[in-house]
């Protein structure tokens, strides 16, 4: 019903950039907030960042200062960019929606990318 499609991870060095992008597709009617959420080896899955269709964000105290979240609404579309990256900030990423399919009641938050490994390492 609704693909996330997430690219953008790789390897990078401690204080490079790397910039993450998901695009929503399939039948969708409006999507509320998209984020990002990221889970390294061993630990549980954390928030990142969010942002919702009216532009209000919200970032996890670890990346505040250092990554920005930005969406087009338009084009279903989320974007993280990610700057003075860190090792601890290694895991996969994963993009999330909250989707209103065409002739659905009610917003459903649990639509998810398939991840993208973000490896910071020199």
């Amino acid at each position: 019903q609704v693909q996330l499609a997430e690219s953008g991870g790789g390897l990078v060095q401690p204080g490079g950039s790397l910039r993450l992008s998901c695009a929503a597709s399939g039948i969708i009617f409006s999507i509320n907030t998209m984020g990002w959420y990221r889970q390294a080896p061993g630990k549980e899955r954390e928030l990142v960042a969010t942002i919702t269709s009216g532009g209000s964000t919200n970032y996890a105290d670890s990346v505040k200062g250092r990554f920005t979240i930005s969406r087009d609404n338009a084009k279903n579309t989320v974007s993280l960019q990610m700057s003075s990256l860190k090792p601890e900030d290694t895991a996969v990423y994963y993009c999330n929606a909250d989707v209103l399919l065409i002739g659905a009641a009610a917003y459903n938050p649990n639509y998810w990318g398939q991840g993208t490994q973000v490896t910071v390492s020199s």
